[in-house]
């Protein structure tokens, strides 16, 4: 197994196809590092597939998976692993992740589903992942999701969380979203589960906005810009573990670039604040 990774720092952005040339032709000084999801690049030729591999050439990456399924029934996709393996070595790539989740059954199903919080799924998901370490033959982080419902609950999401990383001996991306997203929707205190996560193990961090369905119904959709309980959470995060690479992610209705390095440029400000201790870098 390989040690932790080290090499990310600062802020990080989430390259997307519709302005990879922009990136490619013109660097933004801004971004430190940038996230991909391999399943979206694994096979990707023609003139994407060449800027990608020049970007990977001159910039830190990091992967952050869709399909795994770690918490699903049917046995790891060892075809896949060996493939995302080869791709990671390739390109350079020292940090992968994945969801906390599952997502398919005997076929994709096109979502991320939350995983009972019990202790048999504890068991269950920590085999898979340290079985996903041992094939990829590095860590691996694993990202809290958002979810809309808690089937068969022994335990609170934050003890589940814990469980799965002590037992896994895996890393933690950690997302600031979904932690202020679920507590809003299960109504807990996002600043109490953000303070019982283990500082040791967070490699890097998300942020994202999300749609308001209702005053108690966030929908974590990456579709809008973040907002300031969500800035203010990060913030917090800071304050506790000290500074961490972070990332801003934006999946859908995404804006001309110059937007999304104006938020960007919000986690470098808050990164550099005095009150903000640095913290190791990683990836």
């Amino acid at each position: 197994m390989s040690d932790r990774p080290t090499g990310i720092c600062g802020a990080g952005l989430g390259l997307r196809r519709n302005f990879i040339e922009s990136v490619a032709a013109d660097p933004p000084e801004s971004v430190d590092f940038y996230e991909v999801a391999p399943e979206n690049w694994m096979r990707m030729g023609g003139r994407n597939g060449r800027l990608f591999r020049s970007l990977t050439e001159r910039f830190p990456f990091v992967c952050h998976g869709l399909t795994l399924s770690l918490g699903g029934p049917t046995p790891l996709d060892r075809a896949f692993l060996t493939e995302l393996k080869a791709f990671l070595e390739y390109h350079s790539i020292s940090l992968y992740s994945e969801h906390l989740s599952y997502c398919s059954d005997e076929g994709h199903l096109y979502d991320l589903l939350p995983i009972p919080f019990t202790t048999d799924a504890v068991d269950y998901v920590a085999a898979r992942i340290r079985r996903v370490q041992e094939i990829l033959e590095r860590r691996i982080a694993i990202e809290n999701i958002s979810y809309y419902a808690a089937l068969g609950q022994e335990m609170d999401e934050i003890d589940f969380l814990n469980a799965v990383l002590a037992e896994a001996d895996c890393d933690l991306l950690l997302d600031v979203n979904n932690i202020y997203v679920n507590s809003v929707n299960h109504g807990y205190d996002p600043t109490a589960f953000l303070r019982a996560l283990p500082s040791e193990r967070i490699v890097y961090a998300h942020i994202a906005g999300h749609y308001v369905q209702a005053p108690d119904l966030l929908i974590d959709t990456h579709g809008a810009p973040v907002v300031d309980p969500v800035w203010e959470l990060l913030g917090a995060a800071y304050e506790t573990f000290g500074v961490f690479p972070t990332l801003l992610e934006r999946d859908f209705d995404i804006p001309p670039l110059s937007r999304l390095l104006d938020e960007l440029g919000t986690i470098r400000a808050m990164q550099r604040r005095p009150a903000a201790e640095p913290k190791l870098c990683h990836g």
